[in-house]
C-alpha cells in the first residue's frame, strides 16, 4: 500500500461532501464492530470501509471510462449508475492507492451488489453500508436487530429491502444482487 491510513483518509474524504464522508465513518465503525463479532479482520475490515465509496462522486462519464478503459465489469454499463461506483472504487483502491490485499479489493468491488460465495468481509462491508449509525430508511432498525445475531439474516433483510425498493420503483435489478440473495437464503437453511 502506497499511503498511510491518514493519508487516504485524507485523500478519500477530500472526494466527498462532508455527509457522505460521515456516512464514510459510520460504515468504518460499524464493519470494525462487525468484523470483531464475527471472527474478520478488523483492521482490513476499517480499509474496506474507508475505501468503498471512494468513487461515488465521480462524474458518472468518469466512471464509465473507467470501467470501459480497464476491462472493468462491462455489464454493470447496462445497470443502474449507482453500482458503478463499487467497481470503479475496486479500479481505484488498486491502481491509485496501490492497495494489492484481494480480500480488500472484492469488498470494495461488492459493496452495493452482493456476490455468490460472499467472503466473511465481503458480508461485513456489505451488511456494515447498511446499518450504519446514520441509515435511516423503513426496515433499517430491523436489519441492524438481524445483523446482531447473524451475517446472514442481516444481508438477506438489506437485499430484500433493496430488491423491494427497486421492484417499487420499477426499475431493474442487478442479476449478481438477486443471486447473491439466494446464496444468502440457502447458506442460512
Amino acid at each position: 500500500m502506497r499511503y498511510s491510513r491518514e493519508e487516504l483518509i485524507k485523500a478519500v474524504s477530500g472526494q466527498m461532501p462532508e455527509k457522505r464522508w460521515k456516512h464514510t465513518e459510520g460504515v468504518m465503525h460499524s464493519a470494525v464492530v462487525l468484523a470483531k463479532q464475527y471472527g474478520a479482520d478488523p483492521v482490513k475490515a476499517d480499509l474496506a470501509a474507508l475505501m468503498h465509496d471512494v468513487a461515488k462522486f465521480w462524474p458518472i462519464d468518469k466512471q464509465e471510462r473507467v470501467i470501459r478503459e480497464n476491462d472493468l465489469d462491462q455489464d454493470l454499463l447496462a445497470n443502474d449508475k449507482q453500482l458503478w461506483h463499487a467497481e470503479v472504487g475496486y479500479h481505484v483502491a488498486r491502481h491509485e492507492y496501490g492497495i494489492e490485499d484481494e480480500e480488500i479489493l472484492d469488498a470494495i468491488r461488492y459493496h452495493t451488489s452482493g456476490r455468490v460465495g460472499m467472503t466473511l468481509l465481503d458480508k461485513v462491508i456489505c451488511l456494515a453500508d447498511y446499518i450504519e449509525p446514520g441509515r435511516d430508511f423503513p426496515g433499517v432498525n430491523n436489519i441492524r436487530e438481524l445483523a446482531n445475531h447473524s451475517l446472514e439474516e442481516g444481508l438477506v433483510a438489506g437485499l430484500d429491502s433493496t430488491i423491494s425498493f427497486l421492484l417499487e420503483k420499477r426499475k431493474v435489478i442487478y442479476p449478481l444482487t438477486v443471486l447473491a440473495r439466494n446464496d444468502l437464503v440457502r447458506q442460512i437453511k
